[in-house]
């Protein structure tokens, strides 16, 4: 970004009005006092000839605003300072040409107006300098923000990748017994809701951070998978208000969670497995389970938890928690508006 993006032709023209005034002041200040010298048939030369000054200031100023605080020519300081110098010494020319045979006055030699040309030429010098300045640190951070941004999704996608074929051969699973038992209606419907379930995690690549009411949906389609897979040995109870549902968590939170259960323990009529999704007092989503942890460790490639880990990091700058009681595990999911 520039001044010329942030400012008007009309705000650039007041800016160089100020600038103009500001290079004119001793001629403001001293006006009066020249006038009381002269004769008042002498007064409006005078007083056309200040008037003649300003302007020239003005127009002076404005063109080199204009020039130097637009992206026309990106000029070092050193270069962008000799091409004001040739711009205000040829206005500098014209005002001794002026001043002399249009106004007859022989004061534009001084060094007062000397000084105020040098100041002229400086001032939109050093202004479109620091303008180029500005405008390179900000494409820069662009640069360096589109890049962070970039990276970041590429993180996240390779994590959220990852859980795509630990689930896919667990599913599997679970329709090989149902094809053994040839019960074809319930294939097919394992089918249906196995279709659901890919297309929302083909679609997750797209949405980092997903309303707490599309995961809910996703664990009722995921719901039915494991409900075949373990009978009645496995059920869910999810409490969550309707006003929450907006809350906002990573796409893909709940299935290592539910997978992280499956695996680590022993699900079947002595161990009925109760997952519990509720929302506690702080706002965090609460994904419990009773503990029954299999006679020999699971054998897994550990990217469950530290994967969903790194994702809330990543895209929420936030942390999960654990607690594990020997009876009860929980994790605790921070959410956010």
């Amino acid at each position: 970004m520039n001044f010329l993006e942030k400012y008007s032709n009309c705000k650039l023209g007041l800016i160089s009005l100020l600038g103009a005034t500001l290079i004119a002041y001793p001629n403001i200040a001293c006006l009066p006092w020249e006038l009381s010298f002269l004769d008042n048939a002498q007064h409006p030369r005078r007083i056309a000839y200040f008037l003649f000054c300003y302007a020239i200031f003005i127009a002076l100023t404005w063109v080199l605003m204009k020039r130097n605080l637009s992206r026309v020519e990106q000029l070092p300081f050193g270069k962008r300072l000799l091409y004001n110098f040739w711009f205000c010494l040829g206005a500098y020319l014209i005002f001794v040409g002026a001043s002399v045979f249009l106004f007859k006055m022989g004061d534009c030699f001084g060094s007062l107006v000397v000084f105020q040309f040098i100041v002229a030429c400086l001032l939109p010098t050093f202004l479109g300098y620091i303008s180029q300045l500005y405008s390179l640190q900000q494409a820069k951070q662009q640069e360096i923000d589109r890049l962070k941004t970039e990276n970041l999704q590429s993180r996240c996608d390779a994590l959220a990748n990852q859980l795509n074929p630990h689930f896919f051969f667990n599913s599997l699973n679970g329709l090989t017994a149902l094809v053994r038992k040839k019960d074809s209606e319930r294939a097919l419907t394992f089918i249906g809701k196995l279709s659901d379930i890919f297309r929302y995690i083909l679609q997750s690549d797209k949405n980092g951070i997903q309303p707490l009411a599309d995961e809910l949906d996703f664990v009722q389609a995921f719901r039915y998978l494991m409900e075949v897979r373990f009978a009645d040995k496995l059920s869910f109870d999810i409490q969550v208000p309707q006003e929450k549902m907006v809350l906002r968590l990573p796409v893909l939170s709940l299935l290592p969670l539910i997978d992280n259960i499956v695996v680590h323990n022993i699900i079947d009529s002595r161990h009925k497995m109760l997952v519990r999704i509720y929302l506690n007092a702080a706002d965090e989503l609460v994904v419990s389970n009773p503990v029954y942890p299999k006679l020999s460790p699971a054998v897994t490639n550990g990217i469950g938890l530290k994967n969903l880990e790194s994702r809330f990091s990543l895209l929420m700058g936030k942390q999960i928690r654990t607690e594990d009681d020997g009876l009860t595990f929980s994790v605790f999911l921070p959410l956010s508006h």
